[in-house]
């Protein structure tokens, strides 16, 4: 190459060319044909070497190298092309010139740039191969991702400052011991976020997907996004809620995950019975009741075991009628002499909430294997509350909520039945 040049500046020499301007404008030529032949080794790297590894990863079915190809890692390697052919013949072209110490810290520093973009890249890679994995699906990566990204932008600036200024990479990261205090300051949701993120993955307290409720935050909806200091949620009403992720440690929120892994959702609603509508049931409420077939096996039980009652403590006020039929046990209760008072009775409320539980029990859509009652809460001005808790077989939101009004439309229905009025103001 100095044959090439010497001989290059000798032929311009002999047309009237000062040797000094002759040798810049070789060097400048020739300096010009090798970043063309860069440019040349980039678009063959990028568009034949790099074509046929996207071709190759599309036409095999593991994901590994599909999410390289989306992460960009190939095309930032392509940029290797051009840095080779510059630093091989750049540094013969300006050989025994001041500009060629500018080349070798250009091309030291573009080498810089571009070992540390493909690693970010394999980093951006590794998060989403990560992601389609059962064990990734439970785990934040986007934050642990975003960590190891920020600490190779650090190493990489820190290098990077190092070859432009001539300085030792220690000399740098020595000076970050001074500056430590600035960088915790500026960097305070990032460092409080990575915090957070791995007491978030140790403890499965947040996963994409999961349902959150956080009312300081204004957040009500699905998790979307969590990243190494924010938490993404989509509301109900589709709008976004940004939390930080540190919130999710310091402030207290609700998570629906247990609710939707454990295939049922809570309902929990009480209707308020109107209490001067309470009463004993007569002979004509039992034969009205007894046609109902999932209250008879009820009915037979419960007055059965009064009747044995009443015949064992032998009291004047009650009945010895034989409880073995469906007369029998409706002319118990009916003769049970002019004292309500004595001996037991069947009540309208009572009935009625035993027709509540057959009937949840007789519901396909209702959990058998979880929590199932029928309960009365505390009297107050507006009545008795009988409380309906029961889990529905499915967590969708639409059809739990059709299900828990199909079942309080059936119920609200039937409660005249009973003789009961459920209250209200007007």
């Amino acid at each position: 190459m100095q044959g090439l040049v010497q001989w290059l500046v000798t032929l311009l020499g002999k047309h009237g060319v000062s040797p000094a301007v002759a040798d810049a404008s070789v060097r400048a030529c020739l300096l010009l044909v090798v970043l063309l032949l860069a440019a040349a080794a980039f678009y063959l790297a990028r568009s034949v070497a790099v074509g046929a590894l996207k071709r190759f990863a599309r036409s095999t079915r593991t994901l590994w190298d599909d999410h390289l190809v989306s992460a960009g890692v190939f095309d930032r390697a392509a940029h290797f092309a051009p840095l080779f052919v510059i630093h091989a013949l750049g540094s013969l072209a300006l050989a025994g010139t001041a500009p060629a110490a500018w080349l070798e810290t250009a091309v030291k520093a573009y080498f810089i740039v571009v070992v540390f973009g493909v690693l970010n890249g394999l980093v951006n890679a590794t998060q989403h191969h990560l992601a389609t994995t059962r064990v990734g699906a439970c785990v934040p990566l986007k934050s642990f991702a975003q960590a190891v990204n920020l600490t190779l932008y650090l190493i990489g600036g820190i290098l990077l400052l190092s070859v432009l200024l001539g300085r030792e990479p220690l000399y740098f990261f020595s000076g970050l011991t001074a500056v430590a205090a600035v960088l915790m300051l500026v960097f305070k949701d990032a460092i409080l976020g990575f915090v957070a993120g791995i007491q978030i993955s140790v403890n499965q307290t947040v996963r994409v997907g999961d349902w959150i409720e956080m009312p300081r935050q204004g957040a009500d909806g699905e998790v979307t996004d969590v990243s190494l200091t924010t938490v993404k949620v989509q509301n109900w009403d589709k709008t976004i809620s940004t939390i930080p992720a540190y919130a999710l440690i310091a402030e207290s929120f609700k998570n629906w995950r247990g609710m939707s892994e454990s295939g049922g959702r809570r309902i929990k609603r009480a209707l308020n019975i109107d209490m001067q509508t309470v009463c004993f049931a007569d002979a004509a409420m039992l034969a009205k009741w007894r046609q109902i077939s999932r209250l008879r096996p009820y009915l037979d039980a419960k007055l059965a075991e009064i009747a044995a009652e009443e015949a064992a403590t032998g009291d004047a006020g009650t009945t010895t009628a034989a409880a073995g039929s469906a007369a029998a046990t409706g002319n118990a209760v009916a003769a049970a002499g002019s004292v309500l008072g004595n001996g037991r009775r069947l009540t309208n409320l009572g009935t009625f909430r035993a027709y509540c539980v057959a009937y949840l029990r007789d519901n396909p859509l209702i959990h058998k294997d979880m929590t199932l009652l029928v309960r009365q809460l505390d009297p107050d001005e507006h009545g008795i509350p009988l409380e309906i808790y029961v889990f529905t077989t499915t967590t969708e939101w639409g059809a739990y909520e059709d299900i828990q009004a199909d079942i309080f439309d059936h119920l609200l229905a039937i409660i005249p039945l009973f003789g009961l009025r459920v209250f209200q103001s007007i």
